[in-house]
């Protein structure tokens, strides 16, 4: 393993993991009809195949 191959492999899956969850959250909100408030969100990252998870918790106000 190189470090610029993998620098470069997590920033890409950082980006996907990024862009996809913020469509997803978008889409519900528009779904669920909400304006106001605030979403509790929590992302749980697991590795496959390894004994890793990796859990954030925050808060996504909706203005």
């Amino acid at each position: 393993m190189t470090n610029d191959t993998f620098n470069m492999s997590m920033r890409k899956f950082l980006k996907q993991v990024g862009v996809t969850s913020q469509q997803a959250i978008e889409e519900h909100v528009r779904k669920s009809g909400l304006t106001e408030g605030a979403l509790n969100a929590k992302v749980t990252l697991t590795i496959e195949g390894a004994d890793f998870s990796h859990e954030v918790k925050g808060k996504i106000d909706l203005g």
